[in-house]
């Protein structure tokens, strides 16, 4: 885990320029990398990488970036880890003469050997890479498939900029940060900023498994697919789970497995936050299996009985043989927490849990420098109550005119009402009994089930009014919320991991745990586990009113 910056710039730009710029846009973001920095330049083609190490495989000189590779065609800048690196070495082959352990070095060679596409495609991880081709001229820019890692774009005329943080845009002369206005008007709606957005203007995200490869600064480049969701889910369909629900669970509990081991592998101590709740504690229950040594477990407690499972956490760890650490938190611990956050997350977010998941990481950073999460199991298996309870009411509804539920929701009446508003009070950010009642009702007023969801999983119905001259963009997830080939539920699912998941829960998992120099793994979030939980049948995943079925057996 680390940070990555660096620019790509027209002929005004000198190489010495190009070294200032990139080391200034690095030091912007030390608490990423607070083991190793390192830059590297160009000349000829005015390009520059920018690099801050968080040392976790190869801790010696082998590992420091930026890297060249063997042969010298390729020089890459890599946040994030690939964890099957060892095993793309065998692949590789004895022949390969390695100059240390790092999975950078096999990240090179595999593109020397297979080039870049074929080499991002047989990896497991989660990555920013930054890559230039000095045989073609050429930028490559790669976002591993769930969004795990950050990295932003910034354009201007005669450059690219790019970096793990906007902060790190500070350092590029002329750059001048404004509020985009459609992005604030999509945080006013989502409570997060999706992607490609970002809050300021000029500046974009690159999207979860996308490639962006240019040969000049001004181009658009070409852009790349080579995962997403949605071909995940409907491989899924094409290629559904056939046996029986002892063999499903077999072959999850398989997978999940070799989700957990390939994460333990590190030169570091490595953890785990422990809530208590199924995730974690399916996560934890197989590293404890796994680790050889006994695993650190880390939790928050809350003095709101309504919201504190830091009892839960600990009698778990204690069924489950762990080292436990419990940080009560209080309301004074929110006093400098704040405005640290604010400075971290460089965008607004507002999701209140990210304060718990800095503290927990802060704890956790005492003992490890790796910690492992629950993560993902909501959205991969079914686990919220929009899927399994709102997708009934969803389906119920679409089929009633919307004339006649216009007319029901006027008058404050039916039980599909009730039970809905019942649903969205439900989630993480409290709502009052008035908020609830008018979202409901904009809900119900909806003509078709993708447009009643997108009322469901948004604060405002529109923002007119609110940011002057700007609407709410369109999300490019919307489109899944019509795909007949899935029921209901799963495209609700299928929104979410392309939209939510990336933008809202592992930017703040991100954010919060790399302010203290922490790096998180989300087995659940592995592609194979997403690949392996859309080939399940929805009853796998839901089934008696409850989500996460397929998880519940496993813990049991």
């Amino acid at each position: 885990m680390c940070g990555i910056v660096g620019t790509f710039a027209s002929s005004s730009s000198t190489p010495s320029d190009l070294q200032a710029i990139a080391g200034g846009m690095a030091d912007t973001i030390p608490h990423r990398g607070p083991d190793d920095a390192g830059t590297w330049v160009d000349p000829t083609c005015r390009v520059s990488f920018g690099f801050r190490r968080l040392a976790i495989l190869d801790l010696s000189a082998a590992g420091h970036q930026p890297m060249a590779s063997p042969g010298g065609r390729f020089t890459i800048a890599f946040n994030g880890e690939i964890y099957n690196h060892l095993q793309l070495r065998e692949e590789l082959g004895a022949a390969e003469r390695w100059r240390g352990h790092s999975d950078t070095e096999t990240l090179l060679r595999g593109f020397e050997r297979w080039g870049i596409e074929a080499t991002v495609r047989r990896t497991t991880g989660m990555f920013a890479i930054a890559v230039w081709d000095h045989e073609r001229a050429e930028l490559t820019l790669v976002r591993d498939r769930l969004g795990k890692k950050p990295l932003y774009l910034h354009r201007a005329p005669g450059r690219l900029s790019w970096a793990s943080e906007m902060r790190a845009f500070r350092a590029v002369p002329g750059f001048r940060p404004e509020v985009d206005p459609a992005a604030l008007a999509a945080y006013l709606r989502y409570l997060y900023v999706p992607a490609p957005w970002s809050i300021l203007r000029g500046v974009r995200k690159l999207m979860p498994g996308t490639m962006l490869t240019l040969r000049a600064p001004d181009d658009e480049g070409v852009t790349t697919t080579y995962w997403s969701p949605l071909a995940a889910a409907a491989a899924g369909r094409e290629g559904p789970f056939r046996g029986a629900e002892t063999e499903a669970e077999d072959a999850a509990d398989a997978v999940l497995r070799e989700a957990v081991s390939s994460r333990l592998l590190s030169d570091v101590p490595v953890g785990a936050f422990l809530s208590g709740g199924i995730d974690s504690s399916l996560v934890v229950a197989m590293m404890a299996e796994t680790a050889r040594e006994t695993v650190r477990t880390y939790a928050v407690s809350f003095p709101e009985r309504d919201f504190d499972e830091g009892a839960h956490a600990a009698a778990i760890a204690a069924h489950l043989g762990t080292r436990h650490t419990t940080f009560p938190l209080a309301a004074s611990d929110l006093e400098g927490v704040v405005p640290t956050l604010a400075e971290h997350f460089d965008e607004p977010n507002a999701d209140p849990s990210c304060v718990p998941t800095y503290l927990i990481s802060k704890l956790a950073r005492r003992d490890v420098t790796v910690a492992l999460t629950g993560d993902g199991g909501d959205e991969a298996f079914g686990g919220y109550n929009r899927y399994s309870r709102g997708a009934p009411l969803l389906r119920a509804a679409s089929l009633v005119p919307v004339a006649a539920r216009r007319q029901l929701v006027a008058l404050g009446e039916g039980a599909l009402s009730r039970r809905l508003s019942q649903i969205l009070g439900g989630g993480g950010r409290q709502q009052s009994g008035a908020s609830r009642d008018r979202r409901t009702r904009r809900v119900l007023a909806e003509p078709s089930v993708r447009a009643m969801y997108e009322q469901m999983v948004t604060t405002t119905g529109t923002v007119a009014g609110l940011v002057r001259g700007a609407e709410s963009p369109a999300l490019d997830g919307l489109a899944a919320l019509d795909d007949p080939r899935f029921a209901i539920a799963e495209r609700m699912m299928l929104f979410d991991q392309g939209t939510y998941l990336p933008d809202d829960l592992l930017a703040k998992v991100d954010r919060a745990s790399m302010a203290v120099s922490l790096e998180a793994r989300a087995p659940l979030l592995d592609h194979r586990v997403l690949e392996f939980a859309w080939r399940l049948p929805l009853r796998m995943k839901l089934r008696g009113g409850k989500g996460k079925w397929m998880l519940r057996r496993l813990l049991a």
